[in-house]
């Protein structure tokens, strides 16, 4: 995807992910989740918090909620009161609690933020799109250091497609040259006049495919489709947890054709002490595209609650 349509595919893909964040917004809210203790009532509230509470907030969808209660926990680790904010809506509800300081801390994607402040920037390195954020946030605020672990676009194949050609997680696009034309590929209709897509796939890689099913944007459609070998290759986010489930391996992009999607907390300055920067940043040293994946699949397929697998991941790698 361009970084204009990268930032829009967040805002319909959210959407398609909103009934799972609501299921596990609602257990929070519940009292089995991180609002058991320190949540307000109302996350959409404007108020600032008392005294020195750091305000963690969430977009509307599971896997922000619980990158949330990740770095929420890790603040906690250190001492530092959390009052959590989950499930709050888009980027443009978010991004302006953050400016008024009503959020404190917000699990951001470096590339998709970018695509929002700028859509025409280029995406070049996650160094240069982090300098690039900055040149563009609102002064108040600031971007810490951004994690490995990555929410984007993928060309990935299913079980059976790559135990046929011997690939595996370690294979590139560039091992699909010799037989892409033998492989349908799927996706959403825009994937197939896209750069960032079979157009970018045939400049960077030399990949021509036998043919594109139009499906949808990495959701039930695709998903099923390459599960039932309808399709051999097909467009799925990188942390979808589909791909634990049917065993899709995802094929590396070295040329980095679909951008920069890294996790990165985007936080209000005033708001938040050095140590707890030094917290956040340390947890995102440890969470890679892998482990986000693995965290995923236990809230989104094995029904965990994402509070219990944030502090576990964190004892874990020794940051609760």
């Amino acid at each position: 995807m361009t970084s204009t349509v990268k930032s829009s595919w967040f805002t319909t893909r959210h959407r398609g992910t909103a009934a799972a964040a609501l299921a596990v917004t609602a257990a929070l809210v519940a009292g089995c989740g991180s609002s058991a203790d320190d949540e307000s009532d109302n996350p959409l509230s404007e108020g600032k918090a008392d005294g020195g509470t750091v305000v963690v907030g969430s977009n509307n969808f599971a896997e922000s909620i619980l990158l949330a209660d990740i770095y929420g926990e890790a603040l906690k680790a250190k001492g530092i009161k959390v009052e959590y904010k989950p499930n709050i809506g888009s980027r443009e509800t978010t991004y302006g609690l953050l400016k008024n300081g009503s959020i404190t801390v917000l699990p951001e994607y470096n590339g998709s933020l970018l695509a929002y402040l700028d859509p025409d920037a280029e995406q070049k390195s996650i160094e240069a799109v982090n300098a690039a954020v900055k040149t563009q946030l609102d002064e108040k605020l600031t971007l810490l250091e951004s994690a490995p672990a990555e929410d984007k676009d993928s060309v990935s194949i299913n079980a059976e497609t790559a135990e046929k050609h011997g690939l595996t997680a370690q294979s590139t696009l560039a091992d699909l040259e010799d037989i892409a034309p033998e492989l349908v590929i799927g996706g959403s209709p825009e994937f197939q006049t896209r750069h960032q897509g079979l157009i970018g796939l045939e400049k960077e890689y030399g990949l021509k495919f036998k043919s594109f099913k139009a499906l949808d944007a990495g959701g039930p459609l695709t998903q099923a489709a390459l599960t039932k070998n309808t399709v051999q290759a097909a467009d799925i986010f990188t942390t979808d947890p589909t791909i634990t489930k049917e065993k899709f391996v995802v094929l590396q992009d070295p040329k980095n054709l679909f951008g920069f999607a890294n996790v990165t907390p985007l936080v209000y300055k005033s708001g938040l002490s050095q140590e707890g920067i030094d917290a956040l940043n340390a947890v995102s040293a440890k969470l890679d595209t892998k482990t986000l994946l693995d965290l995923d699949s236990q809230v989104q397929l094995e029904n965990k609650d994402p509070l219990d697998v944030a502090k576990d991941w964190l004892e874990t790698v020794g940051l609760h």
